[in-house]
């Protein structure tokens, strides 16, 4: 006999020990002795002990195994099927919650106030909205609909699962409003897209607690207010709040997207200043943040420090040289964490088959391709088959790429199509792309972007008939181009710029600065490319729109307020025209400045008038 269970046999010779070494149980095994023990006693017959035993079991996650003593009670008591209840709430079989609940009722018991948030929650957990207003129903049957914390369940339940108007009627209904009241319809609102209603509530509420803050910061941030999540943040900071790990990802997500490389530092510093545990999920984070806020070096040193390096976290760093374009280090980290035994998913070939395609690596990325079908068993998705589009598309075998798309197992996407067509933009193929943009107007009709890229390679070949069918589209179908912004951040504030913006305190001085970086890379041979100008306006306005566009006034905005040699850091939302990177490598030639400008493809980095990307992007 086991060393554990003679304890057990001294301990239950004792005046009723049994029970309190259930709690001490660390396995299945330990229970399972203590059980045989308690049935040879019988003492298991006993509906506390049973309860005891039960609730233990289901506590460390054994259902089945709480189910198999269930069984053995003549005349369970509410407890019981309240543990029950709660249980399976949360698990993967939430009806069980349900089949309990019935089999309670069908034996006389009476439900309290502990039966209907867990019933609540299985609701919740199964994602259907008819079962929760049934429960809805048994609550105001029993009497429970003014209870607070069953109020606070069904708030819950109608507004995760998108009935914001029913957790809203409920919420109003609560006559003692506690925190969790009014967090759980703050999250409703952000879990329905409404920011503006839950920020709303957020000030009324009399109270609030870390929860609170981080369900309003995560919002702002799952919903792209970035900016809206770092001044959140510093709101909480001001009240004396500590940020928790779920607040300061957030943040620290929301300085990745902005590009906000001083933010991000600082809510670094703020992680370490606090002593916080930088476990994977953070750490992965603020590598991506690096990464995205063009700081590499920082990326590798954070990852360099992580605690047991898994698969996502090197996936990120691998997309991180994707992004910058250093497409022989995303495979150097792809090996490396081949060789450190960690399989990589669908997302890591993403990332490396991207590094491939802005490296203009063919050769690389079709074996790449092959592998993950190969050597993995993972069957490629529509991303992976865009990389590759992409892949032969920039090396200008369009033909290929063509072929590639008509091939696919599946039925390619818009993104796909996409691709095809900006490689034929780059390298002139109107045929191709006629095809390619008559598809892919007809899955998107909505996205402008399809018809100007379409509309602009028209025009470099000389079909204007084509270009004013493309704009009589556009008009017909109330199809508008979004309009393109660039972000720059200096001394913890982020500058927001549009083209011909006209909203900035300085703008006069900007746009001087402007004219005077114009004539000095005009004597360094910039001469400024029209091709990428909207296609409805005459020569004369489109020099003048050139030269308004938002990425050249943040850089003269950044060259007038900046000093030294420091790296210029701007993020645009588009993609960079061809003007813009012709000037930008002249400014960093005649300025000798390193600028480092991220658009909605990638990273380029200019220095001593030549860009990163080689002009292939």
């Amino acid at each position: 006999m086991s060393g554990f269970s003679n304890l057990v046999l001294r301990k239950l010779e004792l005046k009723n020990p049994k029970l309190s070494l259930l709690e001490s149980c660390t396995t299945l095994s330990h229970l399972k002795i203590i059980h045989a023990h308690l049935i040879r006693a019988h003492t298991i017959f006993d509906v506390f002990a049973a309860s005891c035993l039960i609730s233990i079991s289901i506590n460390k996650n054994l259902l089945d195994y709480a189910a198999q003593v269930f069984y053995q009670i003549q005349n369970p008591n509410l407890f019981i099927y309240n543990s029950f209840i709660r249980g399976f709430s949360g698990s993967k079989d939430p009806d069980k919650s349900f089949h309990f609940y019935v089999q309670s009722k069908r034996n006389g018991l009476v439900p309290d106030n502990l039966t209907y948030p867990f019933l609540v929650k299985a609701c919740t957990q199964k994602g259907s909205l008819d079962m929760g207003i049934q429960a809805h129903g048994q609550i105001i049957r029993h009497g429970f609909d003014s209870d607070v914390y069953v109020q606070n369940s069904l708030v819950t339940m109608y507004s995760t699962l998108g009935d914001i108007k029913s957790a809203s009627y409920v919420f109003r209904r609560i006559s003692c409003l506690d925190v969790v009241s009014w967090t759980s319809m703050v999250a409703g609102y952000i879990k329905s897209g409404d920011v503006t209603s839950a920020r709303k509530l957020f000030d009324k509420m009399p109270e609030k607690n870390l929860v609170t803050w981080s369900v309003m910061i995560s919002g702002y941030a799952k919903n792209s207010f970035f900016d809206k999540a770092i001044e959140l943040y510093f709101l909480l900071q001001s009240e004396g709040v500590h940020a928790n790990e779920t607040v300061m990802v957030s943040v620290i997500a929301s300085c990745a997207h902005l590009g906000a490389l001083e933010l991000g530092e600082r809510a670094h510093d703020y992680i370490l200043r606090n002593k916080m545990t930088v476990n994977l999920i953070l750490g992965t984070a603020l590598v991506d943040m690096y990464a995205r806020c063009g700081s590499i070096d920082k990326a590798i040193w954070v990852f360099d420090q992580l605690p047991g390096r898994d698969a996502l976290s090197w996936t990120t760093l691998i997309a991180g040289f994707a992004m910058h374009g250093y497409a022989e280090k995303a495979l150097e980290y792809f090996s490396r964490m081949e060789k450190a035994g960690l399989t990589p998913r669908e997302i890591t070939f993403t990332a490396v088959l991207s590094a491939c395609s802005h490296g203009g690596l063919v050769e690389r990325g079709l074996e790449l391709f092959e592998s993950m079908k190969r050597d993995y068993r993972i069957e490629p998705r529509l991303e992976h088959y865009g990389c590759m589009v992409d892949l032969l598309g920039r090396a200008g075998k369009l033909a290929e790429a063509e072929k590639f798309v008509n091939e696919m197992p599946m039925k390619p996407n818009a993104p796909i199509w996409g691709a095809l067509l900006g490689a034929c933009r780059i390298h002139k193929n109107s045929e191709i792309a006629e095809r390619a943009g008559k598809t892919l107007i007809e899955l998107k009709p909505e996205h402008s972007g399809y018809y100007v890229l379409l509309s602009n390679i028209y025009a470099r070949t000389n079909k204007w008939e084509n270009v004013e069918n493309i704009r009589q589209m556009m008009k017909e179908r109330g199809v508008v181009k979004p309009p393109g912004y660039t972000l720059f951040e200096m001394d913890g504030k982020v500058h927001k710029f549009t083209i011909g913006d006209k909203t900035h305190p300085e703008i006069q001085q900007i746009e001087r600065m402007w004219e005077e970086i114009l004539g000095k890379i005009r004597l360094a041979g910039y001469s400024g490319n029209n091709d990428d100008a909207l296609f409805d306006i005459d020569e004369e306005e489109k020099e003048s729109n050139i030269h308004r566009h938002s990425e050249k006034l943040a850089i003269a905005y950044a060259i007038m307020r900046t000093k030294g040699h420091d790296p210029i850091r701007i993020v645009k939302n588009l993609r960079v025209c061809e003007d813009c990177h012709t000037a930008t490598k002249l400014i960093s030639k005649v300025y000798e400045r390193e600028l480092i400008v991220r658009d909605r493809n990638r990273f380029h980095h200019f220095k001593g008038g030549a860009c990163s990307c080689m002009d292939y992007w």
